[in-house]
């Protein structure tokens, strides 16, 4: 078992006197998924910005391999190996893919007044590493924005893992896809995982977690419902706590109702009754 690249111990974080989150531990290692669930609200968007420096925590600690830290921006947390590939992805569409690739971190060649863009070493830089991460794309000349949602999160994980990430936070990368380009994005982040990098999946999609997950966390309203390894929960039982287990009983007996009135009239019906 290795040690934690990134640890939270009793975090909280409050707006006003709205308590955003309460008491939420987690542990994120080298090659891991942790997956965080929760519905709407449950506080995964706070989380993330926390982890990624947008917010600081207000209670708890924060550890980067194993000493306490806290960002004071999205660039320190970037700096110490924390990326973040956010849903919009911070992609422009009519730029081609190696240009978005290299985005803000641009090669260069030669020096002084006569530096410019090495649009070549960018070109061949982005088509290999894109192959290295099992993503074929036709032409790296082309718009980002002819590629499909799921090559367009393949394209900003494979960036992410180019350019250091310990750490890769996805959110939500599944949430506008459908089950096949889900299916795409979901191999690339085993891919990331296979190479040492620790994800943080933030999803509210237990059928997209469990396959890739190592450890869940699941988030209801700010606290923490646990955190589960795979071998401790199934897909069902984390539905199960997401709907609230009480809840989900009674939504099946709900729905289960006017079907047990028809077939009750059916019969009686039948019975000439």
């Amino acid at each position: 078992m290795t040690a934690p690249l990134l640890e939270l111990r009793d975090v909280g974080k409050d707006y006003g006197s709205v308590i955003a989150l309460d008491g939420i531990s987690t542990t994120v290692r080298a090659g891991e998924v942790t997956c965080v669930l929760g519905d709407n609200g449950a506080g995964k968007s706070t989380l993330i910005k926390i982890l990624s420096g947008v917010h600081r925590a207000d209670r708890g600690q924060l550890l980067l391999d194993g000493q306490p830290t806290a960002f004071g921006s999205p660039r320190e947390a970037l700096d110490a190996g924390i990326a973040t590939v956010y849903q919009d992805l911070a992609m422009i569409p009519l730029m081609a893919i190696w240009r978005n690739f290299f985005l803000g971190a641009e090669p260069t060649r030669g020096w002084g007044p006569f530096r410019r863009f090495d649009a070549a070493r960018a070109k061949e830089t982005t088509r290999r590493e894109l192959a290295a991460m099992g993503i074929d794309i036709r032409d790296p000349d082309q718009p980002v924005g002819t590629l499909s949602g799921g090559e367009r999160q393949s394209v900003a994980i494979a960036r992410a893992v180019h350019f250091g990430a310990r750490v890769l936070i996805l959110d939500e990368p599944t949430s506008a896809l459908g089950v096949k380009q889900a299916g795409v994005v979901l191999r690339y982040v085993a891919q990331a995982r296979d190479r040492g990098v620790g994800v943080v999946l933030i999803t509210h999609n237990p059928h997209h977690a469990h396959p890739v997950g190592d450890r869940f966390l699941v988030l209801n309203r700010g606290r923490s419902l646990g955190e589960f390894a795979k071998a401790d929960v199934s897909r069902e039982e984390l539905t199960r706590l997401m709907a609230g287990g009480a809840e989900l009983d009674q939504l099946a007996h709900d729905a289960r109702a006017p079907v047990d009135l028809i077939e009750s009239t059916y019969r009686r019906l039948r019975n000439g009754r």
